[in-house]
């Protein structure tokens, strides 16, 4: 069942979050730090006072609402998404899927360019993972990559869409390829602009990884070092840190907005990637919805059952590959046609994790370029 959806969060909770923040508990900060030990404080002190004073959340939610909500009911969850129709006349279907500690927000500014091409124009389904902003939280375990795979491909069989596309970053390439792997036969082709660090392909015995490789991987490990804590926090013991981050506004904002700096391509400064609105009204979501842990929880999941391919698992679904500069250590080209169908490969000139949000019309291009392709 598919029922039209509408957003109204009370003046109650409203009021609620501009108190906790005028009367957060702020921490201390070493002299010119800036964002070395993580979320500068001179920042953060400067977003709450306009998170508190000059951000309007009823102004997001109009935005939100101008757009056609839905929440299906699959498999007895309730799946929130945006059924976003082109105008065009021979438009392709396709299921956008984001990831963390991004939302369904991060494709508003893109959807304008996919559905009025003229090259060529999509239909949009662009769901909340489960768990995540207005869709239901899991009780249960195993709500990974493959189970909402499932529940992806079910709400567009209810949508009517036998052959549709598929794109997704982050947890949304994940979930994505897993489609591709499960339903080939539905799939016109699967587009990505991230592919997950669990990532392995299947080896012949004795096979030797190239210099190429060799260096993605010691490169990975450096930046895991370095930048990784959150995901093995989030993936081991992701309880503890939602009591704290679910009951802090300034914690949870703090917590998301380092890695929207540390990823994107800001040009030493996050609001030359971002605006302080679209900040707030991402780590807005999160607190209203109270999804940080039912989020985050599904690093654990992931890291039960890591994107490892086994011999018949090769995606033979046409792929695209959009690589952003300033994205998270990215496999080298060869390492991923391992495991998947590439048949177009972008480096593009900037931009970085959150591409839909940060370049919209570069990420859209090259999309409209991949599909062209193939149809």
């Amino acid at each position: 069942m598919i029922t039209p959806f509408n957003i109204n969060i009370p003046q109650s909770e409203l009021d609620d979050l501009k108190h906790r923040i005028k009367n957060a508990r702020w921490p201390d900060e070493l002299k010119n730090s800036n964002w070395q030990y993580g979320t500068n404080l001179s920042y953060m002190k400067e977003l709450a006072n306009y998170w508190a004073d000059e951000f309007n959340w009823k102004t997001v939610e109009n935005q939100i609402n101008s757009f056609p909500n839905f929440i299906a009911e699959i498999d007895n969850y309730k799946v929130h998404f945006l059924h976003i129709k082109s105008k065009k006349e021979n438009t392709i279907p396709l299921l956008i899927t984001h990831g963390w500690p991004g939302s369904f927000l991060e494709m508003l500014k893109i959807s304008k360019y996919l559905t009025s091409s003229e090259e060529l124009a999509f239909d949009l389904v662009i769901p909340s993972i489960i768990g995540f902003g207005f869709s239901e939280k899991p009780l249960e375990n195993g709500s990974d990559y493959g189970f909402n795979a499932q529940l992806w491909h079910k709400l567009m069989l209810q949508l009517g869409y036998l052959k549709y596309g598929l794109q997704g970053g982050d947890i949304g390439a994940g979930i994505s390829t897993k489609i591709a792997q499960k339903f080939p036969e539905y799939i016109i082709g699967l587009h990505l602009n991230y592919i997950s660090d669990s990532y392995s392909p299947y080896l012949q015995q004795n096979e030797t990884l190239d210099a190429n490789v060799l260096s993605y991987k010691k490169q990975l490990q450096s930046w895991n070092e370095k930048e990784g804590a959150y995901g093995f926090i989030q993936a081991s013991k992701p309880l503890s840190l939602a009591y704290g981050l679910n009951d802090s506004p300034i914690g949870l904002c703090a917590w998301i907005i380092e890695k929207f700096n540390a990823w994107s391509d800001t040009n030493g400064h996050i609001e030359n990637s971002f605006t302080k609105d679209e900040l707030l009204a991402n780590v807005s979501l999160y607190w209203f919805t109270q999804t940080i842990h039912s989020s985050v929880r599904m690093y654990y999941e992931i890291s039960c059952n890591p994107l490892h391919l086994k011999k018949n698992d090769f995606i033979t679904v046409p792929t695209g590959f959009a690589k952003f500069p300033k994205e998270i250590p990215t496999p080298p080209k060869n390492y991923i046609e391992k495991g998947f169908n590439i048949i177009h490969w972008s480096e593009l000139q900037k931009g970085g994790h959150f591409a839909a949000m940060e370049q919209p019309k570069l990420l859209a291009n090259d999309i409209i370029n991949f599909f062209k392709k193939i149809i």
